[in-house]
């Protein structure tokens, strides 16, 4: 489909979970520097679930969802050498390039940060505008339905590298969701010796173990840190939390030995209660992770090229963009890993259909 004959495209909003419309606007133009993108697959993610509940504390509703995007250049403006048609992957970060957490090559922390499908209008949509520096170009060797997993890769990713070092350390996992998933695999593939995760789902903790873990534990069970470091064999080096719940960080700091790390990746829901004490007392590393940068999306692409990551069974269930209202409510079914929405609109018919 010739872009300039695009005049009106499809956008998702969402107003609450029981709220998800797919509406009509005019096709945006490229301007200077940017590039109109046209979407094959997008991924739901858990910062869309708290979104849509009005639970999210940076996400404000109504809000026009898709930062989990894969797609095709469909026209490019001024002083862009991107060539339409070219596969690519959204880094939905807009950072201000300026300030000193972005000198420092941290733009995941800019101070006036905004995330495509977030602040501004995502990518679960027939087309849409972006920065030309926010996509990567994509290998030939991924297809779109594996590269939709490479945004939410990153952020494990990173967080694995924040924790520095992994090789032989005991690493507990708290929630076994997609991030949960991810930071496993990619704790085992930095070295770990050991990884149990943790969740409330049986079937969450099932998958787990299937992905590699030599334990998972329900968290509402008695004693559970006792039996976290009985199957790790000893007192967690690292732990990742992917939960961000008072709960959690207990359990992390009951299980850590001293001098060991906690890394929050999680979104906490507000100002979270913290045992400061112990912290303290044994010397504990706290550190947040958000997002991830250009090096973590690069190696999500080569993790996922590698083959690391078993996609048929992380990618659970695909509705058409036109059906997003019920894309939404498989995402709240804890049983669900990812939910995908594929489009069929000017960027699969610029490739003869997505992969």
């Amino acid at each position: 489909m010739n872009p300039a004959m695009l005049e009106t495209v499809r956008q998702v909003v969402v107003n609450s979970l029981d709220d998800v419309r797919v509406e009509t606007h005019p096709c945006p133009r490229p301007g200077a520097g940017e590039v109109l993108l046209g979407p094959t697959v997008v991924g739901i993610c858990g910062s869309d679930l708290h979104a849509a509940r009005g639970v999210h504390p940076f996400i404000s509703l109504p809000y026009r969802p898709g930062h989990e995007v894969v797609g095709r250049v469909l026209a490019v403006g001024e002083g862009v050498d991107l060539v339409p048609g070219t596969r690519v992957v959204l880094e939905p970060n807009l950072a201000c390039g300026t300030c000193p957490p972005c000198r420092e090559g941290r733009y995941n922390i800019c101070d006036v940060l905004d995330v495509i499908g977030c602040q501004t209008a995502g990518g679960m949509t027939d087309a849409f505008v972006v920065p030309a520096h926010r996509v990567h170009v994509l290998p030939d060797d991924l297809d779109d339905t594996t590269a939709v997993l490479v945004e939410p890769l990153s952020t494990p990713l990173r967080a694995v590298r924040r924790a520095g070092d992994l090789r032989g350390r005991r690493v507990l996992v708290q929630g076994a969701g997609p991030i949960g998933l991810f930071i496993l695999l990619a704790a085992r593939r930095a070295g770990a010796a050991a990884v149990v995760a943790s969740d409330p789902v049986p079937s969450k903790r099932d998958r787990a173990v299937a992905f590699g873990a030599v334990g998972a534990v329900d968290p509402t069970a008695d004693d559970v840190a006792s039996t976290v470091v009985e199957a790790l064999g000893g007192p967690a080096d690292v732990v990742f939390d992917g939960v961000s719940r008072e709960a959690s960080v207990r359990l992390a700091v009951d299980v850590l030995r001293k001098g060991g790390k906690l890394l929050t990746v999680g979104v906490a829901a507000g100002a979270t209660p913290v045992p400061l004490d112990l912290i303290q007392d044994r010397e504990l590393d706290l550190l947040g992770c958000l997002m991830f940068v250009a090096e973590d999306v690069r190696e999500a692409i080569a993790m996922l090229r590698e083959g690391a990551v078993p996609v048929e069974q992380v990618i659970t269930a695909r509705f058409d963009v036109a059906d997003a209202a019920a894309a939404y409510a498989a995402s709240a079914d804890p049983e669900q890993v990812k939910v995908v929405v594929t489009v069929s609109g000017p960027g699969t018919a610029a490739a003869g259909g997505a992969a």
